[in-house]
């Protein structure tokens, strides 16, 4: 997992200001529209934008710096809580997208002014003359959160024309869902009597321990030994925020529980659920917990693979 003061080539004592500086510099370098079809150009761009998206943020960066967090914004898990979901788990900054934020898209701000300048004078030199002249639809990339994704949101975009718009996602937007903004594409000039479309291309982060199955949400869930055995109310995070599940008693591990109507939100208005896979965890180096299974083994013919049919 790469270090996003090493993406940006500051130290971790920079300033804000030094930080935006080297931000600005390589966002004039390597921004896609002034490196068409450079694949690599498009990929160390989205991660030099969420780099400084996420230092920008004060509260994940005194958090990053402290160890609280990991470069993915997610919290450490400690040796205790190092059980690991099935397919859970957040973005590494190598992928196509990343876990950092809505500034992966082309969304400058106060930059925007400095690219459109390098895009028009390398335009003047011939570069993008077919463009030029004709002009045309223009797409933008944008990083949600899964949550925003499932919720809905809406987002600020500075789009390639340097003209902000606020971007409506609709809830239960998914990765790879293009948006069309109509009538905000590059137009062939001042005096062009049809204006093109602009495209938002969405990418949508992982989650450290939620993942999408068309409308429902899947998560594992770390249960005690005491929980599966006796039963329980437990805390469960959802995307609306923590729920109460109760969990039966003699509860195996594998077991799947439901919690109706916390899943994404369908196009029809419906919602679906969110599916709990038990995941029973064992207290590391307990001796006593050991004593007692050493003494209740002896005591109880119990072997689950001759129930299973495998013995």
């Amino acid at each position: 997992m790469k270090d996003p003061y090493q993406i940006l080539g500051v130290a971790k004592t920079a300033t804000d200001d030094e930080i935006k500086k080297a931000y600005r510099a390589l966002a004039r370098e390597l921004h896609p529209d002034l490196n068409p079809g450079d694949k690599k150009a498009e990929e160390r761009f989205k991660d030099i934008s969420a780099a400084y998206d996420f230092l920008s943020d004060t509260t994940r960066r005194s958090q990053y710096d402290s160890g609280e967090i990991d470069a993915t914004g997610a919290p450490r898990r400690t040796r205790s809580s190092s059980w690991r979901p099935g397919t859970g788990g957040g973005t590494d900054w190598g992928s196509a997208g990343s876990a950092w934020g809505s500034r992966s898209g082309f969304s400058f701000g106060d930059d925007a002014d400095d690219i459109l300048a390098e895009m028009m004078r390398r335009k003047a030199q011939g570069r993008a003359r077919s463009d030029s002249h004709r002009g045309g639809e223009v797409r933008h990339s944008l990083t949600v959160s899964f949550t925003d994704a499932a919720q809905g949101v809406t987002k600020r975009v500075t789009l390639i024309t340097g003209r902000t718009v606020e971007v409506k996602i609709p809830p239960g937007a998914t990765d790879g869902q293009t948006l069309r903004l109509k009538g905000q594409g590059q137009p062939a000039g001042p005096t062009a009597a049809i204006v093109p479309d602009a495209f938002i291309d969405l990418h949508v982060e992982s989650h450290p321990y939620f993942v999408r199955r068309e409308l429902d949400i899947l998560i594992d869930l770390p249960i005690s030994v005491q929980e599966a055995v006796l039963g329980g109310k437990v805390t469960v995070p959802t995307i609306d925020g923590k729920v109460t599940l109760s969990i039966p008693p003699d509860s195996n591990g594998g077991g799947v529980l439901r919690l109706k109507g916390k899943g994404i939100a369908g196009s029809d208005g419906t919602r679906g659920d969110q599916l709990v896979t038990l995941r029973v965890v064992l207290p590391e180096n307990d001796a006593e917990f050991k004593k007692l299974v050493e003494k209740w083994g002896p005591r109880n013919g119990y072997d689950p693979r001759a129930k299973a049919g495998m013995a």
